[in-house]
């Protein structure tokens, strides 16, 4: 008996060695990405007296005034807070974050035994200690986790503020560790340098996460939506969807259309709706991934 369509669109579970393969290729990620930040905070940071938002921040500080390890000290305080997490965030996640943090902080520990620090201009520090730090984290983030820290204290401060956006209480987690590191260090300029690290160290982050997967959703309001949307079908390629709408003051049913294009699109896409309809409206939003076809094809688990 031939299978129907709808059966062969059904996407098959997970094999065992499938998922042997993806979790080497997590534990693979998370040390590859361990190696990157602790080179980041041996080699840049912790000896030029920066201190970086998070946990590891504060490790810095504590290593700074009384010498205990800084992996050790990320690991100690973030056994609290993985404890909290698995029982009010969610066990995948705990599980997933508590073996990145592990790793992370033998890593640290283990690297500053043998990598010489950089002492040169502060400014190249922040940078390139931004730069590694990114590239550490983003290859953590990419497989599902995290190394704990502000990202799980935001986690919980969200259970308790959800009315404020996770990243807000991130960035208020990480202001309160640089604003902290001015006072131990008695030097304004550490705080200062640390904000230029954590500024280089996200951008990449979401290069790497995002990368060319970035793109822009557009709403078009025009009453000539079947042209307009025949012109994108044809000129750029792109899939349109028709959403049924009402009109707020006129009380008339429209048609709004709805694409999603790369950013080097956008120009040509607006060029094309203005060309068939002077009057339309559009509104035009930033994505940080578009999935499917035309553009990143879903990953497969």
């Amino acid at each position: 008996m031939r299978e129907s369509a709808e059966q062969r669109k059904q996407v098959k579970p997970a094999g065992p060695s499938q998922k042997a393969r993806r979790y080497l290729a997590d534990l693979l990620f998370t040390i590859l990405g361990s190696i990157g930040y602790a080179l980041s905070v041996n080699v840049f940071t912790a000896p030029n007296h920066i201190a970086p938002g998070g946990v590891t921040g504060v490790a810095t500080l504590v290593n700074y005034l009384t010498d205990a390890p800084i992996g050790v000290t990320i690991l100690l305080i973030n056994v609290p807070l993985l404890i909290a997490a698995w029982k009010f965030i969610g066990h995948t996640y705990t599980i997933k974050t508590s073996i990145a943090t592990v790793v992370v902080s033998v890593v640290i520990d283990g690297s500053a035994l043998f990598l010489p620090p950089f002492r040169g201009d502060t400014m190249l520090v922040a940078v390139f200690g931004g730069v590694l730090a990114g590239a550490g984290l983003g290859l953590i983030y990419m497989r599902g986790a995290t190394t704990g820290g502000s990202e799980v204290v935001a986690g919980l401060l969200e259970r308790r503020l959800p009315h404020i956006p996770i990243g807000r209480l991130i960035l208020l987690v990480d202001a309160v560790v640089v604003a902290s590191s001015a006072v131990v260090y008695k030097n304004l300029e550490s705080a200062l340098y640390a904000m230029i690290l954590i500024f280089v160290s996200s951008s990449l982050m979401d290069i790497l996460i995002y990368g060319r997967h970035k793109g822009k959703m557009l709403l078009i309001m025009t009453r000539k939506e079947q042209e307009v949307a025949d012109d994108i079908l044809r000129r750029l390629g792109r899939g349109v969807t028709m959403l049924n709408a009402t009109g707020a003051y006129t009380g008339d049913a429209r048609r709004v259309l709805l694409c999603a294009v790369r950013p080097p699109e956008v120009y040509e896409l607006r060029t094309l709706v203005w060309d068939r309809d002077p009057g339309a409206f559009l509104v035009a939003t930033s994505t940080d991934e578009i999935l499917g076809e035309g553009f990143r094809a879903p990953e497969k688990h």
